[in-house]
């Protein structure tokens, strides 16, 4: 599953909303923000297609594009 940058959403409430979204640490959640605002995505989570789509939900509340999907 990847996120994607945006201009509108602060490394805080990206942070937040991984870590709430996939119980990843503070760490991990702090890495992937980095990612996704300087490589302009990440990929965030691996799972079953099924999990990804709620997490992917989730993620989205708050206005952030995600990809849901096999990785190539």
């Amino acid at each position: 599953m990847t996120v994607f940058n945006n201009e509108y959403n602060t490394y805080d409430e990206v942070i937040n909303i991984l870590m709430a979204a996939t119980s990843c640490s503070f760490e991990e959640a702090c890495i992937e923000t980095w990612e996704i605002d300087h490589l302009g995505r990440s990929v965030v989570h691996y799972a079953s297609e099924q999990e990804c789509e709620h997490v992917a939900g989730v993620i989205r509340t708050i206005g952030i594009q995600v990809s849901v999907g096999r990785e190539p």
